[in-house]
């Protein structure tokens, strides 16, 4: 066989897709016409620039020459497309989250998903099922939280604070000043002046105070023995931060941090008739300020308008107040003449007012001293009454807006 046709045999062994390696040799001896039939295939199998490769074959993709200009591998368009589209969608969903949530300026807007999401139709009531149940999980769980005085903060932030939210804002409009005078952290005892028939105030008194406050802070209140031997009162009492109202009680709650509310007045200052309303009583015998003197307490005075209004007493059945044991039997212009009705609320405009702190930290020697205790009281007393006066004027319409 002739060198020839041992070429011409070789030209046909060379693979389609990879140039021979006899491609060369020919043309340097001259056979250009054999070299062009060689190259002819492997020119058909290579794709040109901006053709896109065809991928439904199984062979492979043509090996690229190293070593010569021009001949750096190229990545196929393909995949080039793939890439670009992943970083269209990223910058459409930077541009969505950078975008002001629920804008709607221009058709097309993607709104995300998230906490800035403006809220549609429903979402309102979805979060306070979601809320709701969650609730009922953690109490069915017992992933809860109560004190040694038997305080169980998530029932009340779930419970009795919304309760009491809806009467001080929007019953009894309540307008509060003077927050700034509570402690932000630390002990505190706050007094102030009793009234209203049932005891509403110190209730309004301890949700407004956790609402508007910064710190978000709970008031302990002390109550009398009566509350706490009522059989369904004295479990809301304790549930929502309350205690006996005695020295060894407060001090401890004063001694741990914790703002204590106090009124002096007690049962005298409830049920008071309506002639007599605005005009503090005896603060008994200064027991609070003992309290506060042994732990070095600040004092924070706080004045209450709006109580006297809700359940205007005209008089006092004392002889069934013996008989039932209680305090004293009000008679209102709606009760008992309405039944369960009257005790109905009467909608008054409430003021609320925290004077500045009293400092006793400088007299913490003087706890047992009945002249030191008296003077203290009788100050506390009297910055509460010039404050009432002081709202008064600035309410002369008691169910005014």
């Amino acid at each position: 066989m002739s060198g020839a046709e041992e070429r011409g045999e070789a030209r046909y062994d060379v693979p389609l897709t990879v140039p021979g390696p006899d491609a060369e040799p020919a043309r340097r001896n001259g056979h250009r016409r054999a070299a062009a039939a060689a190259a002819e295939p492997t020119m058909k199998a290579t794709p040109a620039a901006g053709d896109e490769p065809d991928t439904s074959t199984d062979e492979p993709a043509p090996a690229p020459r190293t070593g010569e200009p021009g001949d750096a591998p190229k990545k196929p368009l393909a995949k080039k497309a793939v890439a670009k589209k992943a970083v269209a969608k990223k910058a459409v969903a930077k541009k969505a989250t950078a975008e002001p949530a629920g804008s709607g300026d221009r058709p097309g807007d993607v709104t995300p998903s998230g906490p800035a999401v403006a809220d549609r139709p429903g979402d309102h009531w979805d979060r306070k099922v979601a809320k709701g149940l969650a609730f009922l999980r953690r109490r069915l769980a017992g992933d809860y939280e109560v004190d040694e005085f038997g305080f169980d903060p998530d029932l009340t932030d779930a419970v009795f604070h919304p309760l009491v939210r809806l009467l001080y804002r929007d019953w009894f409009r309540t307008e509060v000043s003077g927050i700034e005078h509570v402690p932000a952290d630390g002990a505190g005892l706050v007094v102030g002046n009793h009234s209203g028939t049932v005891a509403l105030d110190a209730l309004v008194l301890a949700t407004a105070l956790h609402d508007r406050h910064p710190a978000r802070r709970y008031l302990r209140l002390l109550g009398a023995d009566l509350v706490f031997r009522m059989p369904v009162v004295s479990e809301i009492a304790r549930k929502t931060g309350g205690t006996v109202a005695c020295n060894p009680d407060a001090e401890r709650l004063l001694g741990n941090g914790e703002l204590v509310g106090v009124f002096p007045e007690g049962f005298k200052g409830v049920g008071k008739l309506y002639a007599d309303r605005y005009k503090l009583q005896r603060f008994g015998r200064g027991g609070f300020v003992s309290a506060a003197l042994r732990t070095g307490t600040p004092i924070v005075p706080v004045a209450i308008v709006g109580g006297e209004e809700i359940y205007p007493m005209l008089a006092d059945i004392k002889p069934l107040a013996r008989l039932l044991k209680l305090p004293y039997f009000p008679v209102t212009p709606t009760f008992p003449w309405l039944g369960p009705l009257g005790m109905v609320p009467l909608p008054s405009k409430w003021l609320i007012e925290f004077c500045p702190p009293i400092p006793t930290a400088h007299l913490r020697d003087s706890a047992d001293d009945p002249l030191v205790v008296f003077n203290l009281a009788d100050q506390v007393r009297e910055t509460i009454q010039q404050t009432l006066h002081r709202l008064l004027e600035r309410r002369p319409d008691p169910f005014g807006p």
